[in-house]
C-alpha cells in the first residue's frame, strides 16, 4: 500500500504535485497515518507555499480564469 511519504517524496522530488497525487493524498489522509506521514504532509504543504513545488490544479484553474 502506497504511504503519504512516498506520495510526497516523489512530488518533492518532481517538484510537482498532480491531480492524480493530490487525489491519492486525500484518500490516504482519511485512513490512519503515523507521525512519520503526518511529518511528510506538512512539508509538502511547506514546500507549495514556498514555491519548491508546482500544483498542476492551481496551474488548470488559473488557465481556465484566462
Amino acid at each position: 500500500m502506497t504511504r503519504i511519504r512516498d506520495v510526497v517524496q516523489q512530488a518533492l522530488t518532481t517538484g510537482y504535485l498532480t491531480v492524480e497525487a493530490e487525489n491519492q493524498l486525500r484518500h490516504l489522509l482519511t485512513s490512519r497515518y503515523d507521525l512519520e506521514d503526518f511529518n511528510a504532509f506538512m512539508a509538502l504543504q511547506e514546500a507549495a507555499m514556498n514555491g519548491k513545488v508546482r500544483q498542476e490544479s492551481r496551474e488548470r484553474s488559473v488557465k481556465c480564469e484566462v
